[in-house]
């Protein structure tokens, strides 16, 4: 068995490089109808689909994808959240709201 070999000392740490400073986010790019207003509640997407909350008028604007916006009367959900479930080949969106799960059947196209 060899003998120890005496540790080396330590090199003395280097300090940090800075942070960049970071940059503000940008705004949404509107793609929902202009009388919605430029600045949703929440907003955001999964997949091809894309969402727009806007609270003051209870309206949800949807596009799956294929380029056409639909426009939900939301009525007292403030919507801050979307999933996709796929089903039997089906696919069945679901958003989150105060009261918890929001079903896209249960809302009225307008």
């Amino acid at each position: 068995m060899e003998p120890m070999k005496p540790l080396k000392p330590m090199e003395p740490m280097r300090p940090m490089t800075p942070m960049k400073p970071m940059e503000p986010l940008k705004p949404v790019k509107r793609w929902w109808p202009e009388d919605l207003g430029d600045s949703p509640n929440s907003a955001g997407g999964q997949n091809s689909l894309r969402y727009a909350f806007f609270g003051d008028r209870q309206r949800l604007a949807l596009d799956k994808g294929d380029g056409a916006v639909r426009i939900y009367d939301t009525g007292s959900h403030r919507v801050s959240g979307v999933q996709q479930q796929q089903a039997g080949g089906r696919q069945k969106v679901v958003f989150t709201s105060q009261e918890g799960q929001l079903d896209l059947e249960t809302l009225k196209e307008v």
